[in-house]
């Protein structure tokens, strides 16, 4: 019951880009104009006798002010978009906190880990690792009116900042570290959220790196296995064979290390060949840092398969190991059984290994082949609905080149046109009702198509 239904013309394009400039305007905090337009909206439908509209209307206004309710407001006066930053930490690291106060309340912070910066070396200086952080922290973030800061950063510094976010956002910005009892108050309270944040973090760090030391000791690596790199190979039916790699750095995933491969040699489904072309590729790239554990999906034979690459590639100094579920008839049977135990397998190792499923460690390699699985299954749907984007359009009745060009050029791909409606379609040039209507029809048909091959070959 939330959803006002633009998209089936439930609401006017006029009502619509209202309720877009109240979402808006409550997101950034200005909560006075929301309820006023709010309140306003209600009293015009009662005296419409539009009353289950100003029912709705008034439920709006209460849940509004049960989140405001929950807001810190720091200055009711205050007219201005500000952030506060300040930090907190030690030789593992710092942590660095921004602060959102929009128009006087508090909407929340956000934790950023620097692990390079240690703020009790006399060789740090806040003012260039700061001056750095703000830079590149809104090169991608709302730039407030005002950014007030722990240190003094020096009058040439902060007015270069600012011309550099008024340029960004096009605004007058003001970056200043300010004395005052209000800006005192919002540091403080900055400062308590970064201690926690900080706190939270090396307690998670810490638990990471006591798992990485297990799977060390277990696997009998040389070193602790800070980066560890999964690989997953996904086809259906032969074709289309992509592959994953996911990253892992000190136990968590590193997404900017994600890669995807379109394999280019592979004829049917051969894991030897697809295994050998995505590790020769991936370690034809010298720049990257080598991974202290390769991790595939699959049991001895897929092992097997990668270690023979390894040999071929002469990197068998990166240890490499495999992961499967145990499967027996019993777990088939028995549906009362829970997920069975995870195995994992070495090379030159007849026996395989387990792990306590509620240590760290099993937690960590879990969730590296569940990534690798998710990423190569997400990259493979992708290839077949772009190719599916590319067919699909010439197999519908009644549509020629020019109208299945307008179609492309009005909608970004198949998923575009199977959420617009009939009457979006129907007004393009050339086309009517009848046409849209079948052309939604035939995608609907597609994508059971589509959805009964996925669950086939989940299964398989």
């Amino acid at each position: 019951g939330r959803c006002t239904a633009p998209c089936v013309n439930y609401v006017t394009p006029e009502e619509y880009d209202g309720q877009i400039k109240s979402a808006v305007l409550f997101l950034q905090g200005k909560n006075k104009k929301v309820l006023k337009t709010l309140r306003e909206q209600m009293d015009d439908a009662s005296e419409k006798e539009r009353f289950e509209q100003a029912a709705k209307l008034r439920d709006n206004i209460f849940s509004i002010e049960h989140v405001l309710e929950k807001q810190t407001v720091i200055n009711d006066r205050e007219d201005l978009d500000q952030d506060v930053i300040n930090f907190f930490g030690d030789e593992r690291g710092t942590t660095v906190e921004v602060l959102s106060v929009r128009h006087g309340s508090v909407l929340g912070s956000r934790p950023h880990f620097l692990q390079q910066v240690n703020t009790l070396s006399s060789e740090e200086n806040p003012r260039d690792w700061l001056t750095s952080f703000i830079n590149q922290y809104y090169e991608d973030n709302y730039v407030p009116d005002e950014v007030i800061v722990p240190v003094e950063l020096g009058e040439e510094i902060s007015n270069l900042l600012q011309k550099v976010l008024e340029t960004r956002s096009d605004k007058q910005v003001r970056v200043c570290y300010s004395r005052t009892q209000y800006a005192q108050k919002l540091e403080d309270m900055c400062l308590e959220n970064a201690k926690e944040h900080f706190k939270d973090h090396i307690q998670g760090s810490e638990s990471k790196l006591i798992g990485l030391t297990e799977i060390q000791k277990k696997f009998h690596l040389q070193e602790i296995p800070r980066r560890i790199e999964c690989y997953d190979i996904s086809h259906f039916q032969g074709a289309e064979t992509v592959a994953s790699q996911v990253v892992f750095e000190d136990g968590v995933p590193n997404t900017d290390q994600y890669r995807r491969y379109k394999l280019r040699t592979i004829q049917g489904v051969n894991d030897f060949d697809s295994m050998k072309e995505v590790l020769t590729r991936r370690l034809a790239h010298e720049e990257w840092d080598d991974p202290q554990l390769i991790l595939v999906d699959g049991g001895k034979g897929q092992l097997n398969i990668a270690f023979e690459v390894l040999k071929d590639l002469n990197r068998t100094d990166i240890p490499i190991a495999s992961l499967a579920k145990a499967r027996t008839k019993r777990n088939f049977e028995n549906k009362d059984i829970e997920t069975s135990q995870e195995r994992f397998f070495l090379p030159g190792r007849s026996n395989y290994i387990t792990f306590r499923e509620n240590s760290e460690a099993f937690k960590i390699l879990v969730q590296l082949r569940d990534e690798a699985h998710r990423f190569a299954i997400n990259y493979h749907r992708k290839l077949r609905d772009d190719s599916l984007f590319e067919s699909v359009l010439d197999e519908i009745p009644g549509l020629g080149e020019k109208k299945k060009q307008t179609l492309l050029k009005k909608f970004e791909g198949i998923e575009a046109i199977k959420n617009s409606s009939v009457q979006e379609i129907s007004q393009l040039d050339g086309f009517n009702e009848t046409l849209a209507e079948k052309i939604l029809s035939h995608l609907s048909e597609q994508q059971l198509e589509a959805d009964s091959q996925d669950n086939e070959n989940s299964t398989d």
